[in-house]
């Protein structure tokens, strides 16, 4: 029986370290905005001019503590869960990144903020690439992190990329497929795109697969992906119709994962990049390289307020 407690109490202590991993700092709060059909759930923390960041597919806007940390000693900092991800709500439908970028100013408009500097990776990436493209009065600069965009620049060879696989990988099917099986699916991603697997650690693997797991999260997850071919369109019609990007633009990539490339899709789509790379790191830079990460950001925000 004393066996029995001391290992109760172990698992319990687990939980508790594994939650206070995932809280932000003192002085942010967590809100659930009602914008443009949906429900986001959406840290704020910190004074000062206001900067955004978009996190991806596999984790949530908790990737992001370290650099809200940092950032909120002089930025407001605003941390959404993309649609249908984290903590936001799962609806049906939306889940091409125009209709995001939607809900990013809704966001914005509820929070009456008018100008932003924007920090985003992977899918965050797209999200914020369609916001800038539409409101480009907004946005005082952007940095892009370690994913292209549809449509822009060599999108055509991107996807033919093997490892790139699941961009074509969902439906009701897929979901059956991965139903209760969350950890074991996103695993592959975690492993494969990292340069040193063990650095997204057990903790951040359970966390986010905890909150993978929830009902309509993985239909979300594949509805993001499956919306990329409406998005190439989308994307390249910003383009053509108003030119490219002229706000500084950082392009980042991972040594081992995009790397320079980042830089060679952004200057398809902006006049102004500066190109960047997190050495010693594979996709996942804020489990990988977090210091690197969050040194180069605030520096690129410091020349570019």
């Amino acid at each position: 029986m004393k066996r029995v407690f001391l290992l109760l109490a172990l698992a319990l202590s687990c939980a508790c370290a594994h939650a206070g991993a995932f809280d932000f700092p003192a002085g942010f709060t967590s809100r659930d905005l009602a914008v443009n059909g949906t429900t986001i759930h959406v840290r704020v923390g910190g004074k000062g001019p206001a900067v955004v960041l978009l996190h991806g597919y596999g984790e949530t806007g908790d990737m992001w503590i370290p650099m809200a940390a940092e950032l909120a000693r002089d930025h407001i900092v605003i941390v959404p869960d993309l649609r249908g991800l984290g903590l936001s709500a799962k609806p049906a439908s939306g889940f091409d990144k125009k209709t995001q970028a939607g809900d990013l100013a809704g966001v914005l408009d509820t929070l009456k903020i008018q100008r932003i500097a924007l920090v985003t990776h992977d899918i965050g990436n797209m999200v914020g690439f369609a916001f800038a493209a539409l409101h480009r009065e907004r946005v005082t600069s952007f940095v892009l992190i370690d994913a292209p965009v549809p449509g822009i620049g060599p999108w055509e060879d991107v996807l033919k990329n093997p490892l790139l696989w699941h961009f074509r990988f969902g439906g009701p099917d897929m979901e059956r497929l991965v139903a209760g099986r969350e950890r074991i699916y996103l695993d592959r991603f975690w492993n494969e795109f990292s340069a040193t697997p063990s650095r997204f650690s057990e903790g951040a693997r359970q966390h986010y697969a905890q909150l993978y797991a929830l009902p309509g999260a993985m239909h979300s997850g594949f509805a993001q992906f499956a919306a990329f071919d409406q998005d190439a369109v989308d994307d390249r019609a910003y383009i053509e119709s108003r030119g490219k990007l002229e706000m500084p633009v950082y392009a980042i990539g991972g040594e081992k994962s995009f790397g320079s490339m980042m830089a060679t899709v952004m200057r398809a789509a902006a006049t102004n990049v500066t190109e960047g790379v997190v050495p010693d790191s594979g996709h996942w830079i804020m489990e990988e390289n977090p210091a690197a990460t969050v040194r180069m950001v605030r520096a690129f925000l410091e020349r570019h307020p």
